[in-house]
């Protein structure tokens, strides 16, 4: 076996090939300047070796493969001298594409909102169905306890991030995977860094239709105009489409408002009812998406939808990471003004009239360029009181943000400052959220902490 160091290795994706190197038997080592847990702890149980930064040195000159994160680009000195010392490199796209998806039937997640929930309980039902499939998630899988896995079975389940591949690969991800079924869970704008509009989005998807054989099978959000739009592009496989309307191949009926409990249709056939904890429409649509795939390649709905219930989802969306003065601290990924409004009405839902205080680091690259920034507040319109980190490279103007926001709104420049307004702001019963694509300083953990010592 080779040695293989990876570049960008504490990313979500990054990390998960990472653990697929390592099971495979390959000798891995990796760098990165932004290692924060889960991946970080994962990485240390897997004892695999971290470089802090990227320097010339960063990659042995005996290392067989260099394997490049998507976020290092031209002029990061690990980059330079793996290029001037005529290293082998290659993308984590290409080589999961390379040395794990062939032979088997790859089930691909795609869309803006929902992919590691979607990915991750897609795995589940294929366990549940005795299947043991391989997969890669952009998160670490509480009923997993690792973000990848190679997998016993014929089926290997990938997260299929329409994010660019490399620096020298300007395609998106999800192109390198060739599956089998492919899940588009929804589209909307995002990635403000790479794409300029919705229609250069739109290609890239319509990049991976194309790939999907006639043998395969498209599970598509039936409400989603976007894909609409996508698919009439041209398409050459099979098409079921999910959603709430019962006009639709699978349609989910609410039994709770919150969507904590759902009953599952397919072609006006009941099918089951799923109870489990998941909370909001988002979620019951992702479950609905995942059970549509795993019907796709064989597996009775009706058998596995009981598994549903002991379902555990992932970390870091909506996890609930304590409780301590009454006060429910949660810790959630949501980056996106759709993903927020979603989690928030149904945290809602669950929880009726007590209070909903967000602290958010607005740190994706949209995020950061002002792209959502007029969307922002009304998708926190739920919320009853919102902490703004605005650190000082953040590019929109804040103050019009907090203007817009319906409830008690404020930012600060730092983490420190963040913890001690939440600190005065909460009560007991308050639900406090914390939202951010990023570590957060590991503000979420001591904040807890904080309201523990109190």
């Amino acid at each position: 076996m080779s040695t293989i160091h990876i570049l960008g290795i504490a990313g979500t994706f990054m990390g998960g090939v990472a653990a697929l190197a390592r099971e495979l038997g390959h000798t891995v080592r990796g760098s990165d300047q932004a290692i924060y847990p889960p991946m970080s702890t994962q990485l240390e149980q897997l004892g695999i070796a971290l470089d802090p930064g990227y320097r010339a040195d960063s990659v042995a000159r005996d290392c067989d493969e260099v394997v490049v994160g998507n976020a290092l680009s031209r002029g990061n000195p690990a980059v330079e001298a793996v290029l001037d010392a005529g290293q082998r490199y290659i993308s984590g796209a290409q080589w999961l594409s390379e040395q794990v998806l062939p032979g088997r039937d790859t089930l691909a997640v795609a869309g803006t909102h929902g992919k590691t929930t979607t990915t991750t309980i897609l795995t589940w039902l294929l366990q549940a169905a005795g299947r043991e499939p391989g997969f890669l998630i952009g998160g670490v899988a509480e009923d997993f306890g690792v973000s990848a896995r190679v997998g016993q079975g014929r089926e290997f389940v990938v997260e299929a991030d329409e994010y660019d591949t490399a620096f020298f690969d300007k395609r998106s991800k999800f192109v390198h995977y060739r599956p089998l079924v492919a899940i588009l869970n929804n589209l909307e704008y995002d990635h403000a860094d790479i794409f300029p509009d919705v229609a250069a989005i739109q290609r890239q998807f319509h990049h991976l239709v194309r790939t999907v054989p006639a043998r395969g099978r498209l599970i598509v959000n039936g409400e989603d105009t976007y894909l609409a739009e996508v698919l009439a592009m041209g398409c050459w496989t099979p098409v079921e489409r999910f959603g709430f309307d019962p006009g639709l191949e699978w349609h989910a009926e609410l039994v709770n408002a919150d969507g904590s409990a759902f009953i599952v249709h397919h072609r006006g056939v009941a099918l089951g009812e799923v109870r489990w904890s998941l909370l909001g429409r988002h979620n019951v649509l992702n479950g609905l998406a995942a059970l549509a795939a795993a019907h796709a390649v064989g597996v009775a709905p009706a058998s596995v939808i009981p598994a549903l219930a002991q379902f555990r989802s992932v970390k870091r969306r909506m996890e609930v990471i304590g409780v301590a003065d009454d006060i429910t601290v949660y810790d959630d990924f949501a980056h996106h003004p759709t993903a927020i409004r979603t989690t928030l009405e149904g945290l809602r839902a669950k929880i009726g009239q007590r209070r909903i205080v967000v602290a958010m680091e607005p740190r994706s690259n949209s995020m950061r360029l002002g792209a959502h920034a007029d969307a922002l507040a009304p998708s926190l319109a739920l919320a009853d009181a919102v902490v703004f980190l605005h650190r000082p490279e953040l590019a929109w103007d804040a103050a019009s943000v907090i203007a817009a926001v319906r409830g008690d709104a404020h930012a600060v420049p730092d983490t420190d400052a963040l913890l001690a307004r939440l600190g005065d702001t909460v009560q007991p019963g308050d639900h406090v959220v914390f939202m951010s694509n990023g570590g957060f300083d590991g503000a979420p953990r001591r904040f807890l902490a904080q309201l523990q010592a109190r």
